[in-house]
């Protein structure tokens, strides 16, 4: 199976406009390409100040459709999230649709708000769609939320509770920027403009355009082999001595969803083992919890997965 050449444009084509407003970053940027193919949700995790935001409003610019910020903070609502229904005096009622009805939400500072207001992004992230007084209304297509959170522990913040955490498909860590792009940001600084730079971001691709790569994307071939290896890395990492808590079966789907992906970013039709190591640590690190002794002995969940990968046997034909 050849894959068409527009197919295979239209990735390239909306990480090179990110490219030009976004300096590095380059996994980041690779990590929502292959989410948003795969109708997945991505956690940017990262100090403050280091481009989230930016990176999320430029990505979402460049793909086209609706977008959203929703700023999290301590007082924010579930209604302020998913919308309400506001009655007139006449007994009449309108629905006013919250920022989750869009294409790309940006759920800003997403461990600021409380567990309950948190707790409004899961149907919409699971399923599609929200349920306000007992309605339930779809959400546009394709549907992804970016969200950001700073590092566990800090001041004003809510941990995420293990359910919303598995909802992310990928955890990124967004590290400080290399000497190099930093000192270009810095001697740059009096002409760069968030508002201008935003405004010149062209719009590559459209909502259409992204549900027929994503349908097309189920055609890209998966051996069974390339399952049984994804199942048994996730089985290994749940049976690790060091583990309390190990990935849900959302952390195999991840993988082999997005390890059809990653093959057709790299114009292949069929998936290959690298792909699902290259994938790895972004869907599993965060769906582990480690035992308190791990824990005490400095033990990461990165190092579990390490182990994982080398000793899991790759398939052979």
């Amino acid at each position: 199976m050849s894959i068409p050449k527009h197919v295979l444009e239209v990735p390239s084509k909306i990480l090179n406009e990110v490219s030009r407003v976004i300096r590095g970053l380059e996994n980041v940027k690779t990590a929502l390409i292959i989410a948003l193919f795969c109708e997945g949700h991505v956690l940017l995790e990262g100090y403050p100040g280091v481009g989230k935001t930016t990176l999320a409003k430029v990505f979402a610019k460049a793909i086209g459709g609706v977008f959203k910020r929703i700023q999290f903070t301590p007082d924010l609502l579930p209604a302020d999230i998913i919308g309400f229904y506001m009655y007139s005096v006449e007994g009449k009622r309108k629905l006013v649709k919250g920022p989750i009805f869009a294409n790309i939400v940006l759920a800003d500072e997403l461990n600021r708000a409380t567990p309950r207001t948190q707790s409004a992004l899961l149907e919409a992230m699971q399923e599609g769609q929200v349920t306000i007084e007992g309605e339930r209304h779809q959400l546009p297509k394709p549907f992804i939320v970016i969200a950001s959170q700073i590092p566990y522990g800090a001041e004003g913040t809510y941990p995420l509770t293990e359910v919303q955490i598995d909802r992310f498909m990928f955890r990124v860590w967004v590290d400080y920027p290399d000497p190099e792009v930093e000192a270009d940001v810095v001697k740059n600084i009096d002409y760069i403009d968030e508002v201008v730079e935003l405004d010149k971001v062209e719009t590559v691709t459209s909502p259409n355009e992204i549900l027929n790569i994503i349908n097309y994307a189920k055609k890209i071939y998966v051996d069974e082999k390339i399952v049984k290896y994804i199942v048994e890395i996730v089985r290994s990492v749940r049976k690790h001595p060091d583990v309390l808590l190990g990935p849900s079966p959302r952390a195999s789907i991840a993988l082999f969803k997005g390890s059809r992906i990653k093959a057709l970013l790299e114009g292949r039709d069929y998936v290959i083992p690298d792909d699902v190591k290259s994938l790895a640590h972004l869907a599993l690190d965060h769906r582990i919890r480690l035992k308190s002794e791990a824990l005490i002995e400095g033990k990461k969940p990165e190092e579990i997965v390490d182990e994982v990968l080398k000793t899991t046997p790759v398939p052979k034909w």
